[in-house]
């Protein structure tokens, strides 16, 4: 028995016996779920770290940079740690990463300037990428297939927990404390993950891996042009060197396919992978997702706060009915998911989030009353419980032992790929959004970064936020146009 459990998983080292995979799933998830809050949390803060670190400017692009520096570091790696955790073991890279994270928090929380808070967070986002692949990683080795479902739910519903805690827990902190205990919760929370992962993840069977170092270089540069530009682009007026970088950032990730297409070893994306066209879809489908919960939450925040008068708390709490639909229906998802073709439910899960997108849109001015963002709110808590699990489960089903490092690299770099072109975009789009809106407001000093805004702008700033909305909800439903091309899986066509 303890073979067949071994051979089916590929995963336990020799001498130790398989055991149930659960307690190990629970501790990574602890760290998981640390990631996720850290960049939810940070959404709810942004206003208060500019009116903090950087009061003297009217543009909302420098703040984003606390929010891009974690997401492009957090991306960049994420395909080669994941092989480091296929040769070193998936629980000795997360553990360095979990410290990593835990020390980098501690000095955003001790930041003075908003460049040093922005450098921490690029560490923490080094962090969060040996991390992340782990704990998906662990899920194909240890759970087979037939009930990975499952177990993606639980990967699911903590993204939708989440979803909540992160703004509750930074209204509560920001309101109580400040700023920098968003970043000094961590440091608890790093060290019980800590502890639960070295006693409760096993050590599991490595695998030999060469590195390839011109890809990790020809990714890094072309991710780098391309999102610096985006990022700064309505900065300085869309000049031509702007357009210069992201043209040669395309280039060189085309230089960087080519370069992977051709390289005999081991590639840093194994592209036969592709092959599989639910690996494929699901890849597009969590590009399109990342774009669009990074993206939605930085126009909203500002609505309620400045447009609306909340206080990050009051903000947060509005957020309550998605939080808890997405946690308490994602595992039940998982769990049909592992007997229904994927497409029954990402169709209607990312369909549904589009919807709630679009009534955001609709409500996002001065006059609409609080209590209505509750109903867009609980649409898309429904909508996300089919979306998050359902993508990794169906993006990591097919995956041989000895890629799935590999493949969870892929998937979350995808992701976070999309995460950061999100931020970098919205910026871009919500400060033109704010120029269209309020013409010759950032001449008069106007000061986007505290308290609620003067009366004659709050309407043109709320159009400006509501217009904003638009970006994601395009973004994502293009993504659902992805997900029709999936193909029924394998192991339901058997039966």
């Amino acid at each position: 028995m303890a073979e067949s459990v071994s051979t089916s998983t590929g995963a336990y080292a020799a001498g130790h016996k398989p055991k149930s995979p659960w307690p190990a799933l629970w501790a990574l998830v602890i760290g998981f779920f640390m990631i996720l809050v850290d960049t939810t949390i940070v959404s709810v803060a942004n206003p208060a770290i500019k009116a903090a670190l950087d009061p003297a400017t009217s543009n909302l692009d420098n703040v984003v940079w606390v929010t891009s520096a974690y997401l492009l570091a957090y991306a960049v790696p994420l395909l080669i740690t994941g092989r480091l955790g296929d040769r070193f073991g998936p629980k000795n890279i997360y553990l360095i990463g979990l410290t990593i994270f835990t020390l980098a928090s501690l000095g955003c929380g001790l930041s003075g300037t908003l460049t040093a808070l922005i450098a921490f967070r690029a560490v923490q986002g080094l962090g969060a990428a040996l991390m992340t692949p782990q704990t998906m990683a662990v899920i194909t080795r240890t759970f087979p297939a037939e009930r990975r479902g499952a177990a993606m739910g639980l990967w699911g519903a903590t993204a939708g927990v989440a979803t909540l805690v992160g703004p509750l827990a930074g209204g509560l902190l920001v309101d109580g404390l400040g700023w920098e205990w968003i970043f000094f919760i961590n440091l608890p929370v790093g060290v019980i993950g800590f502890v639960l992962a070295w006693f409760l993840v096993p050590r599991l069977q490595t695998h030999e891996h060469r590195f390839d170092v011109v890809g990790v270089f020809l990714s890094a540069i072309g991710l780098f042009l391309i999102v610096f530009a985006l990022q700064e682009g309505e900065h300085y007026d869309w000049a031509g060197w702007i357009w210069t970088m992201i043209a040669a950032g395309v280039v060189v990730m085309a230089v960087f396919l080519w370069q992977q297409a051709k390289t005999r070893s081991e590639p840093l994306v194994p592209l036969e992978l592709f092959r599989d066209r639910n690996f494929s879809v699901a890849n597009l489908g969590i590009a399109a997702v990342g774009f669009t919960v990074t993206s939605m939450s930085l126009p909203m925040m500002f609505f309620y706060q400045l447009a609306r008068g909340l206080t990050p708390t009051e903000a947060a709490l509005l957020l309550i009915p998605m939080a808890v639909l997405s946690g308490v229906l994602a595992p039940l998802a998982g769990r049909i998911l592992d007997r229904v073709d994927p497409r029954l439910l990402l169709v209607p899960g990312l369909g549904l989030t589009v919807l709630a997108l679009v009534w955001y849109a609709l409500l996002m001015n001065p006059d609409t009353p609080i209590g209505m963002f509750l109903l867009p709110s609980a649409l898309m808590g429904i909508g996300q419980a089919g979306m998050w699990g359902p993508l990794a489960t169906t993006a990591t089903r097919n995956l041989a032992p000895r890629q799935a490092g590999a493949g969870a690299g892929i998937y979350n770099t995808t992701r976070t790929i999309g995460s950061v072109l999100g931020s970098a975009a919205i910026a871009a789009f919500m400060q033109n959004r704010l120029v269209e809106n309020l013409p010759g407001a950032a001449d008069h000093g106007g000061d986007f970064g505290a308290g609620k805004l003067p009366e004659f702008v709050v309407m043109g700033f709320a159009a400006a936020m509501s217009q904003t909305m638009v970006l994601p909800t395009l973004v994502l439903a293009a993504g659902v146009i992805a997900i029709l091309f999936m193909k029924r899986p394998e192991h339901l066509r058997a039966r």
